[in-house]
């Protein structure tokens, strides 16, 4: 699947009932720190509103009556209010952020859980980089709508409402005439988010082509310097830089016009209130402190309004980001467990491949063998090892010796025939419990951050240190690990980049070993060892398969005579089968194969 920038990046409506109702599902475990928020956060508006009105009675109950006793008094309780307001809010922010934080958490959690359970195929079309964002940006980007956008917008919805009422209230006349400044505002809001949103979905595009194009050329540096495109990569990546930093300008415009905008209005309308108010309270048809709260209430009615522009984003990022989270959520895992699962015990390791055919991309059911103009990967493939043997596996690049081992450990699934493990169906087998007895050592080994130790038990507790030991012993890994400056506790860099190839083969096989699993799968585990370092596993390896029932694809055909059996594949089809001597004496492919090592002998 080809990666578009675009999917990623489309940013849909600003609210959707059926994705919030679906966010809103997370939140059902913490109802009670939710309702005692919004009751903080009603509190709080009620708190925030009584400012205004307690100068208003300051001034014309006791300043203008020259009441200090009075004036005291009110002084204390605008102290008081302030006071509470600020300790309520601290514990609304705080239940809020700490509940934000829980309900991400267990979005976080559903989500990588769910990417854990999909197939091979699934990773083969989604890159990793998009996954990480889903599990990491995305997550983070609703959070902050929880924390800081739908429960703000709340508080500053119920301020406005409350301000209205108390305009209304202190006087009609003077409040009707306040509001003359409402609707050129809202038509520059509504111009506002249509450009912002535009804008927006522009700089997260762009923002897109950016970080892919840099993450691209940091990657392939070495092939950029070998070939000498530094000047012409960087064109490129100038040109998107300034696309980027345009629409970014053309966003600080759109934000430099609106805001002030808002200002302008509010000046206007405290204007309005002062020429109006100011006249009728000279004739004495409005008190003074009525006029000043009034002046308070409509400069604070005018900072909600600015916080709803910014919400607006948030809004529209959150539900670009719940969509697109909700249609990973979605994607069916096309390889479930069965339903009543058969868990492996005493394995004996005794494998059948019986009639398989597969393709990577597979027809439309019912399956054809034949195709239906499909890839056919395999086709009809049939063996039998019993507990214990060895087999190998060689054939040409592409043959089909990869797919095989994959369908063995069910990391894709057949289209027709059965692969048997103990004579039990691997389709009702526990995926775990399968996987738990079969050992994989593939050709580009994969080490995490930690040390050498925790590389080989990969945080097994059960397998000891000793144990660990013991298999870096047999596998001729201990020697290179005891000359590193802190042994088993090495530290190991990304993907092991400061091992070389063979060594980290090594640990990989070591790893198998500690592992003990009664089925063993190398995929070209010798490909990228040098001479010296083979010689001297190939004694690993035979002590390695010992009663346990391996299966060696290679190139190198000089690590697979002792095997019980050889299996040449072309083109997805077996053509030979039998031991190394055997194959030989047949002058078939295999024949032509060992030639073309060895020469003729």
């Amino acid at each position: 699947m080809q990666t578009n920038i675009h999917e990623d990046e489309i940013i849909g409506k600003a609210y959707d009932a059926r994705l919030m109702g679906r966010l809103l599902g997370f939140f059902k475990p913490y109802k009670k720190q939710l309702a005692i928020s919004i009751l903080l956060l009603i509190i709080i508006s009620i708190l925030n509103l009584s400012g205004p009105y307690l100068t208003k009675v300051a001034i014309d109950n006791y300043i203008l009556n020259g009441d200090w006793t009075g004036l005291n008094f009110i002084m204390a309780v605008y102290f008081m209010v302030l006071l509470l307001t600020f300790s309520l809010q601290y514990a609304q922010v705080y239940i809020m952020q700490l509940t934000g934080q829980r309900a991400m958490y267990d979005i976080r959690v559903k989500l990588f859980a769910h990417i854990q359970k999909m197939s091979l195929s699934f990773f083969n079309n989604n890159p990793i980089g998009r996954l990480v964002t889903r599990v990491v940006n995305d997550i983070e980007v609703l959070n902050e709508m929880f924390t800081q956008g739908i429960v703000v917008a709340i508080g500053d919805l119920l301020t406005l409402i409350g301000i209205a009422i108390a305009l209304l209230i202190l006087n009609l006349k003077l409040a009707l005439l306040t509001f003359i400044v409402l609707p050129p505002l809202l038509y520059a809001t509504k111009l506002y988010r249509d450009r912002a949103r535009d804008s927006y979905r522009n700089i997260r595009t762009n923002l897109a082509k950016l970080n892919s194009y840099l993450q691209e050329n940091v990657g392939g540096m070495s092939t950029v310097q070998v070939f000498n495109r530094e000047d012409e990569n960087f064109k490129r990546f100038d040109e998107i830089n300034i696309e980027n930093k345009d629409e970014q300008m053309r966003s600080l415009i759109y934000n430099a016009i609106y805001f002030p905008s808002i200002e302008f209005f509010s000046a206007i309308a405290v204007g309005v209130i002062i020429w109006y108010g100011g006249g009728r309270a000279i004739m004495g048809g409005i008190q003074l402190g009525v006029l000043v709260a009034f002046i308070q209430y409509v400069q604070r009615f005018f900072q909600p309004v600015r916080d709803f522009a910014e919400k607006y984003n948030i809004m529209q990022a959150s539900m670009a980001s719940s969509e697109r989270i909700f249609k990973l959520l979605d994607t069916h895992e096309d390889i479930p467990n069965p339903q009543k699962p058969i868990i492996l015990k005493d394995v004996k390791g005794e494998i059948e491949f019986d009639n398989v055919w597969f393709s990577y991309n597979p027809p439309p059911p019912p399956f054809n063998k034949g195709g239906n103009g499909g890839d056919l990967t395999l086709k009809g493939i049939s063996f039998h090892l019993k507990a214990g043997e060895s087999a190998a596996i060689v054939g040409a690049t592409g043959a089909g010796k990869t797919s095989i081992i994959n369908l063995l450990g069910r990391f894709y699934d057949i289209q027709k025939g059965r692969i048997l493990i103990d004579n039990i169906d691997i389709r009702d087998i526990d995926k775990k419990s399968l996987r738990r007895n079969i050992g994989i050592v593939l050709q580009d080994v994969f080490l995490f951050a930690g040390d050498i130790e925790n590389n080989i038990r990969l945080g097994e507790d059960g397998i000891s240190i000793e144990k660990v030991y013991e298999s870096a012993e047999i596998v001729n890994a201990h020697r290179f690990i005891e000359k590193l400056p802190k042994g088993y506790k090495e530290d190991v860099q990304e993907r092991g980049s400061t091992l070389s190839l063979g060594q980290k083969q090594l640990i990989s096989f070591a790893r198998v070993l500690a592992f003990n699993p009664k089925i063993l799968i190398l995929d070209e585990a010798t490909s990228s060892v040098d001479t010296e370092t083979e010689i001297l596993i190939r004694d690993a390896l035979r002590k390695l398969i010992k009663n346990r029932t391996s299966i060696i694809i290679a190139h190198r055909l000089s690590t697979i005579r002792y095997v019980d059996k050889i299996i040449v594949i072309h083109d997805g089809e077996i053509v030979e089968m039998g031991n190394h001597e055997e194959l030989l004496k047949n002058n078939g492919m295999y024949h032509n194969l060992y030639q073309l090592q060895f020469g003729a002998r």
